[in-house]
């Protein structure tokens, strides 16, 4: 018997689905806002949430990440009365199960959860998988565990594998990972770095040349694709490969042949291909940037990283991590870290991701010198700055609550929430404006703020504006 939440303010609805769940021999709970839902689903541990979008307290795609982080790892079926491509692609993106609009049929609603209560069982039987070589990748946050539950299955086969995620959230060490604990692991793993390609020189980097091919070419060389023969050929930022060679190297994956320049002859390389971007590819084949037929080859099984401020949970054990690890590189004793200095970490966005959180833990070390703990004021200034500003909304909310309520108080608000709230205000307007610019036109306006259609979208939730301005 399955545990099924439904998280909907639709009073006739939650009737409904949870008779049907019940009918269906298992048992139900329901909620009809946000707070009271992920309230119950932490206490409840259910198999499967039904959630609504549109909720009183706000949008229920904005619980979704937390839904997924409950232990009981819940399966959940977005059901919604107001659909649209965004919300539909922001859901799935964020690990829903299914996406349903209304008014649906019996079948319609019903099917999703048989299905998600099949895989789930699947999943439970199936054979664990093998421990995994993880060299360099730290963190136990559920959304690590998904993305390393991802590499796993990826190395177990010879799939070409797409790794999207922002700059410095690990695309490399991923790759690697994934090459490492395949069957391809005592060959090469071969990088191609697309935005230190040459134009002149790009075919003869990849394919290879023979003496005499072009002027310079005193001798015959060996390409990149012929060097990961038997290996892994990583594409790093496949975003930025020619639009040119996007037809030869799709011809290289079909048929694993390729022929140098100046050469009649074709050589075989059985390579296996892993790309990695942080540009929006699907968005470059619409603007004609980058062939379709290309990334349907790249993209046959794809591994999606998150931002660091999406798993701050992971902060401290990468701090202990690369903290060791700089230390050894500069042959000093492994610093202490003060809880301070974790609660500081904690207070920054990170829009540089693990790759800036590690520059500044070696910039904190340097700034160490000899002393064996590391404090908040060894961080960089712009990081104290930011952790000053963020305590005196604090510092005024606590004072305020220490003093006696007999006496009246002027109102007057922190520092933090003043600037938030302003900060929010300027953002919403931002959105309605660009709206109106865009004429509604999601496309337009994604062009327009630089802004993904997913990111696009959950800032309209939250701030519940309209698409028609």
């Amino acid at each position: 018997m399955a545990n099924v939440l439904v998280i909907d303010d639709d009073k006739i609805l939650n009737e409904f689905l949870c008779n049907m769940v019940a009918g269906m021999g298992h048992q139900s709970s329901h909620a009809e806002n946000r707070q009271e839902g992920l309230k119950l689903a932490k206490e409840l541990l259910p198999d499967i949430i039904y959630l609504d979008v549109h909720l009183p307290d706000g949008s229920g795609l904005g619980i979704l990440p937390s839904l997924r982080e409950i232990s009981s790892e819940p399966e959940i079926i977005i059901i919604t009365g107001t659909g649209d491509p965004d919300s539909a692609e922001l859901a799935i993106k964020n690990g829903a199960w299914d996406y349903i609009v209304k008014p649906a049929s019996l079948q319609d609603i019903s099917l999703p959860l048989i299905r998600a209560l099949q895989y789930r069982s699947a999943k439970q039987n199936r054979n664990p998988l093998a421990v995994i070589k993880r060299e360099g990748i730290v963190g136990d946050s559920p959304s690590m565990k998904q993305c390393l539950d991802s590499l796993a299955r990826a190395a177990t086969s010879d799939i070409s594998v797409l790794i999207t995620g922002e700059t410095g959230t690990g695309k490399e060490l991923f790759a690697r990972a994934i090459h490492n604990n395949s069957s391809r692991a005592e060959s090469g793993f071969v990088i191609v770095d697309c935005t230190a390609l040459p134009e002149t020189l790009v075919e003869s980097i990849l394919f290879g040349h023979q003496r005499g091919a072009f002027t310079g070419a005193d001798k015959t060389t060996e390409g990149l694709i012929k060097q990961a023969d038997g290996g892994t050929l990583f594409l790093d930022e496949a975003g930025e490969l020619p639009l040119p060679l996007q037809k030869a190297f799709l011809r290289v994956l079909q048929e694993h042949r390729v022929r140098p320049l100046g050469s009649g002859e074709e050589y075989e390389s059985n390579f296996r291909l892993i790309s990695a971007t942080n540009r929006d590819l699907d968005r470059m084949v619409e603007e004609g940037a980058f062939r379709r037929d290309l990334l349907f080859r790249l993209r046959a099984f794809q591994l999606d990283l998150p931002p660091l401020r999406e798993h701050l949970q992971d902060i401290k054990q990468l701090a202990i991590h690369h903290v060791f690890k700089i230390c050894e590189r500069y042959g000093e004793i492994t610093k202490a870290i003060s809880p301070e200095f974790f609660s500081a970490l904690m207070e920054y966005d990170w829009p540089g991701n693990i790759r800036e959180l590690v520059q500044t833990i070696e910039s904190a070390i340097v700034a160490s010198d000899g002393e064996p703990v590391l404090f908040p004021h060894h961080l960089p200034v712009s990081h104290r700055v930011r952790l000053a500003q963020s305590s005196i909304g604090k510092s005024d909310s606590g004072s305020t609550a220490r003093q006696s309520p007999s006496k009246t108080q002027p109102t007057f608000p922190g520092h933090k929430s003043f600037r938030a709230e302003v900060f929010a205000s300027a953002e919403k307007q931002y959105l309605q404006e660009l709206l109106r610019l865009s004429e509604g036109d999601f496309q337009r306006a994604c062009t327009l703020s630089g802004l993904s259609r997913a990111r696009l979208y959950a800032l309209l939730s939250k701030y519940r504006i309209s698409r028609k301005q």
